[in-house]
């Protein structure tokens, strides 16, 4: 930020019209910060990114083209002191890691007051890192949990498709058996009953997109 100017100025990345007008609203209320640009999906906020440079990101995970942790990922493979804040649907764990470890700096819920979402802004302009309680608490109850294999999260995005086992096997060329051996892998790691139940923490915990 220049010493001559307090003000944060922050680009706002979001496929909802709505969402995006609430937040510039609430942004500009505060004499520290200011709006300076929009973009609708990843791509146009990696574009406008690397026009704008703006002090802070307010980025959603959930965008068309390229999503949210794609974009995280272009920006800071860019511009490796980009201060991100993810504002997101989602408090799975999952996602929250994914992000973090991407280079977000900040990881909140569109359930996030105005204050917590200023204040998020603010401290991610000066590069402290805020994380939403929920998600923290999601962090930390599933820091022991085994994460799901690459060819695990297909087999179970299949099922979450409504594709039976001889089918998923078919898709993915793979013996039925293969196709049974990692849902048995995935029922363990995930604590689930059945493949239904799998499907449910999945998309809870942010394995699976919804």
């Amino acid at each position: 930020m220049d010493g001559e100017n307090e003000t944060i100025r922050v680009l706002v990345a979001d496929d909802h019209p709505v969402m995006r007008d609430g937040l510039r609203a609430a942004i500009e209320s505060a004499a520290d910060l200011a709006v300076v640009g929009e973009a609708v999906d990843g791509a146009e906020a990696l574009a406008r990114f690397r026009e704008l440079l703006p002090d802070v990101i307010l980025l959603d995970l959930q965008m068309p083209q390229m999503d949210g942790l794609q974009a995280i990922a272009a920006i800071r493979g860019e511009f490796p002191a980009a201060r991100i804040v993810v504002l997101t649907t989602y408090p799975g764990d999952v996602r929250a890691k994914q992000a973090l470890a991407l280079g977000a700096t900040a990881y909140l819920l569109k359930t996030s007051t105005r204050a917590e979402i200023l204040g998020a802004l603010r401290a991610a302009a000066a590069g402290r890192r805020v994380i939403a309680s929920e998600v923290a608490s999601e962090v930390a109850s599933h820091a022991a949990s085994e994460m799901l294999t690459p060819r695990e999260l297909s087999v179970l995005g299949l099922v979450a498709s409504g594709h039976s086992n001889k089918r998923i096997g078919e898709l993915l060329c793979i013996s039925e058996d293969t196709v049974k051996a990692r849902l048995k892998n995935v029922l363990a790691k995930l604590g689930a009953s059945d493949r239904t139940h799998a499907v449910t923490i999945a998309l809870r915990r942010g394995f699976l997109a919804s």
